[in-house]
């Protein structure tokens, strides 16, 4: 028998999405969980294991310490802003076993393995980059000086195993809904933009898109892109079908869904049999053909990551589109009926108030459905950190997240103060959602549906008490500044 063991999406800050399926570790304006698809993996190749995601189960830091006392080997998916908060949990988990092995995993730990193993020495060791073969094998016995891509220390010294090869046959690995379907409660996930209850899982592991400020092909899943069958694919979402029957839409949350053509048309022809309702992530140069195919096998949503509607920020970025593709690609989702989630990014390289104004008028221009905009950070191991250390952009002790874990602006460049980066999150919401048109449609759509009108007033009063409190953020440091300047 393996060792039994417990993965661990930790308890945080309150309503913190941080680790195992969050692209964006943070505690978000209005409350919404991601699936911690990346710990679903091994736990379902281990016997008697159990994946425990305490944020949406609303399980404490205690009853975790209580619940590992029942487990020999814990596996934490850790993040850059919950990692101090996670040494406090493993202490104290390990006060609780002092038995119990531990492993932290996460693009925090991959980047950083040496620095983690010594502000966390209860840490038996980390795993580096793609984990699902590593921790499988040391629960099964492996010595760790066997095991590929991880690191421990070793009287005293820091031992960086070689790494793992990239795995690259997805289809040998299980099906994460087994594992939902075992021991996670569907119901307790929510996005604001995707139907509810949603469940979602990957078909593609990797992008080769050079975003410099993406974490996860940085850090985590790599730039090689590689696929699972579309026969694999088509399989498990016949099977989650008979799982979840009450489940109203599911989301293929890979880095980039739809980058080939051919394969996504392949799988479209496979899906639409199922009668399914989902949605995916999706890049701007995606054709009209292929979003055809989509929008016939039950596609209703893409997140799109527009990022800036500034030319020269997204070649800055690296961002392999142009804003008029974006025009274009936006105008044929409307076409077919697609709704679009657009996600955008204040404070990257060379941005400017002028750009930000150019942002804002862009995406009131795209007038999609729905918009996120969030504060560029800059995560160790991206090329957009080496960018902002090297230039001296980074500030406030390269804090990312306040007291309750909502994203704090870190960078800020010459004219253009880091609170002034966060005041235009703000700006770019009161725009865009106060417009007529916008407050329209969503009035509209909370009028059909019982249930969405409670989603909305709830979201509603989320995000209004959250932009009280960063309004109140940035004006204390805008008194503070300005005492400093009058003493000088």
């Amino acid at each position: 028998m393996p060792l039994k063991t417990l993965f661990l999406n930790p308890p945080s800050f309150e309503n913190f999405d941080g680790g195992a399926g969050s692209r964006w570790p943070a505690t978000r304006e209005i409350e919404s969980y991601w699936y911690p698809v990346w710990l679903a993996y091994p736990a379902g190749m281990l016997e008697g294991a159990r994946l425990l995601d305490a944020p949406p189960h609303y399980i404490s830091a205690q009853q975790t310490v209580e619940i590992a006392k029942d487990y020999e080997f814990l596996v934490l998916f850790t993040s850059t802003p919950g990692f101090p908060g996670d040494i406090g949990l493993s202490k104290a988990i390990k006060a609780g076993n002092p038995k119990i092995k531990i492993a932290f995993v996460g693009p925090h730990v991959s980047v950083l393995p040496e620095k983690s193993l010594r502000d966390c020495p209860v840490i038996d060791f980390v795993a580096r980059k793609e984990f699902d073969y590593a921790v499988v094998d040391f629960a099964k016995g492996k010595p760790l000086e066997e095991i590929p891509g991880i690191s421990y220390l070793k009287d005293g010294k820091v031992v960086h195993n070689p790494d793992a090869p990239q795995i690259q046959d997805l289809d040998a690995l299980p099906h994460v809904t087994d594992v939902y379907k075992r021991d996670l409660d569907v119901s307790r996930y929510n996005v604001p933009f995707l139907l509810n209850p949603y469940v979602s899982l990957y078909t593609t592991r990797g992008c080769p898109a050079q975003c410099t400020f993406c974490l996860w092909p940085q850090t985590l899943s790599g730039h090689p892109w590689r696929k699972r069958s579309t026969d694999d694919v088509a399989a498990e979402m016949s099977k989650v079908k008979q799982y979840w029957p009450e489940v109203k839409e599911f989301f293929f949350d890979d880095d980039t869904f739809n980058i080939q053509k051919a394969r996504t048309i392949e799988l479209c022809t496979k899906l639409k049999p199922l009668g399914l309702t989902w949605s995916c992530t999706s890049r701007v140069t995606t054709d009209f053909e292929t979003l055809k195919a989509m929008k016939e096998s039950g596609c209703r949503l893409l997140i799109v990551g527009y990022e800036s509607g500034d030319q020269q920020i997204l070649k800055n970025i690296k961002k392999g589109a142009t804003v008029e593709r974006a025009r274009q690609f936006t105008k044929d989702c409307h076409k077919l009926g697609l709704v679009v989630h657009g996600d955008f990014i204040m404070g990257l390289p060379g941005e400017t108030r002028e750009t930000i104004n150019t942002t804002i008028k862009f995406a009131k221009e795209l007038d999609v459905e729905t918009s996120q905009v969030s504060v560029a950070h800059a995560y160790p191991g991206t090329e957009l950190y080496d960018y902002a250390v090297k230039n001296g952009f980074i500030v406030g002790d390269n804090k990312m997240v306040d007291e309750g874990g909502h994203q704090l602006a870190h960078i800020e460049y010459p004219g253009l103060p880091a609170d002034e980066i966060l005041s235009a999150v703000h700006r770019f919401y009161d725009e865009y959602y106060f417009r007529p048109k916008a407050v329209f449609r969503i009035l509209r759509k909370a009028a059909f549906d019982s249930n969405d009108r409670r989603r909305l007033y709830r979201e509603a009063k989320t995000f209004l008490k959250l932009r009280r409190a960063r309004n109140k953020l940035v004006k204390r440091h805008s008194d503070e500044a300005a005492a400093e300047l009058a003493k000088a």
